[in-house]
């Protein structure tokens, strides 16, 4: 486990020049990509092109949410490695085609934001990329709205000078016009195609991108500008997409029962975040290494030899855990969250659980046995013995006091001076709200005053 730590603070820590030369010496960008699981489909001659010349390319980005979310995190990292070979990143911020909706990959029409929702999603999107991909030097990466190009496009003229040159025949070819067929589609959504592939042409036009990357569920979005670019410019573009992440059970990256995990603090917290990795099962850490780390081929080699010799130690996702909370949020939320984790599962302190302040703390305790009291029940004080019996967190008086004979229960992660005429008042609150019990290694309870 410490080496895995020590592993993953280099790799935080690690400049991008010398991640470079580590990740490619041995293998064309191309070739690393695929090694990491970052290909599904290109389009011919994509390799020879990126191993030529310095390619301007984009990813879109909807704008349905205020913070991306892990699931958004490939094309942040697909972006990066590309970056770091000297290719230049362009993140399009959809403003325009989030108003109409993506239907690839959707079994029913999503709801349509109005335009402020939109403006603030753009913004809060826009502050996240720039902690990602380097916004300075010759191949610096920008964030555009394509809504600057369609505000002024008026209906006639789009339908003019885009949709004549793309067939209905060849638009309902497209998986994502297909597969919605049976369930219904409306003219907003299968004209959404156009709109991306507008977005492609634009911006080989004016910015001279040849490429766009994406989610294989993208290729028919993407080959549609393509063509549009090949009818209306003679030019030649290319597209390169990523297989669709799922997990082990085949569900959607990305999601728990709770929903999405955020790359916004305020939305999915470090600590979160952090367990979300630290929980992923022996093949998908694996995996997750080589599609989310910029750690060389070398060193993901040799965590996957190291982590199958001992499994139960979880050093694959420890070092992914550790690097992409750091990544994401800082090394200060790391050290928090692993502190967090250590509560249930190691030597901690009450001042441990102050500095993790009231929110982490309910997160760390979420799903153990809780007893909620009202703080005046507490105000007179409650005898420890009858509140853990009486109220069945323990099953009776004699059993708590057995414990305490023991010397195995602790209140507060202290256990001096506990005995049967141990009283908890208002005093004994962590944070002004908690009570945390704590019998032998595993066993806790939580009470909360309200």
């Amino acid at each position: 486990m410490e080496k895995a730590g020590k592993i993953a603070a280099r790799a935080i820590s690690l400049p991008v020049s010398l991640a470079l030369k580590q990740s490619s010496i041995l293998m064309s960008l191309l070739e690393e990509l695929r090694w990491r699981g970052l290909v599904h489909d290109t389009t011919p001659g994509l390799e020879e092109l990126l191993d030529s010349e310095q390619v301007t390319l984009y990813v879109g980005i909807d704008p349905t949410a205020d913070s991306l979310h892990v699931g958004h995190f490939v094309s942040v990292v697909t972006l990066g490695h590309l970056q770091r070979a000297g290719h230049k990143p362009l993140a399009i911020v959809g403003g325009a085609t989030g108003m109409i909706g993506d239907p690839s990959g959707k079994s029913a029409e999503r709801n349509l934001l109005n335009e402020e929702e939109l403006r603030h999603n753009e913004t809060c999107i826009k502050a996240q990329l720039e902690k990602f991909l380097d916004f300075n030097g010759n191949n610096a990466a920008e964030v555009l709205n394509n809504y600057d190009w369609f505000r002024n496009m008026g209906y006639l003229e789009f339908i003019r000078d885009v949709g004549k040159h793309i067939t209905v025949n060849y638009m309902m070819a497209k998986d994502s016009v297909k597969k919605r067929l049976d369930s219904g589609m409306s003219f907003t959504e299968f004209t959404y195609q156009l709109a991306q592939g507008y977005d492609f042409y634009h911006l080989y036009k004016e910015r001279g991108c040849k490429l766009q990357v994406g989610g294989s569920d993208q290729w028919g979005n993407i080959t549609t500008g393509g063509e549009l670019i090949r009818k209306k410019l003679s030019g030649e573009a290319y597209a390169l997409t990523w297989p669709l992440i799922t997990k082990a059970d085949g569900k959607k990256f990305g999601k728990t029962e709770e929903g999405n995990i955020w790359l916004d603090s305020k939305r999915t917290s470090p600590y979160k975040f952090y367990q979300f990795w630290k929980n992923s099962g022996d093949a998908e850490a694996v995996k997750y290494l080589r599609l989310f780390t910029y750690r060389s081929k070398d060193e993901i080699e040799a965590i996957e030899a190291e982590h199958q010799s001992a499994p139960h130690a979880r050093i694959a996702q420890t070092a992914l855990a550790e690097e992409l909370t750091a990544r994401v949020h800082s090394l200060e939320d790391l050290e928090k969250a692993k502190k967090a984790s250590s509560i249930l599962f190691g030597k901690s302190t009450q001042e441990d659980l102050i500095s993790l302040g009231a929110d982490t703390v309910s997160e760390v305790f979420e799903g153990i046995p809780t007893l909620r009291l009202q703080r005046d029940q507490l105000a007179t004080g409650i005898n420890l013995v009858d509140v853990l019996s009486e109220e069945a967190l323990l099953k009776s008086k004699s059993e708590v006091r057995r414990a305490l004979k023991e010397n195995s229960l602790a209140v507060n992660m202290e256990k001096g001076g506990l005995s049967d005429e141990t009283s908890l008042d208002l005093n004994s609150l962590l944070l002004d709200r908690f009570i945390v019990v704590k019998r032998g290694k595993k066993n806790f309870y939580l009470i909360v005053a309200e």
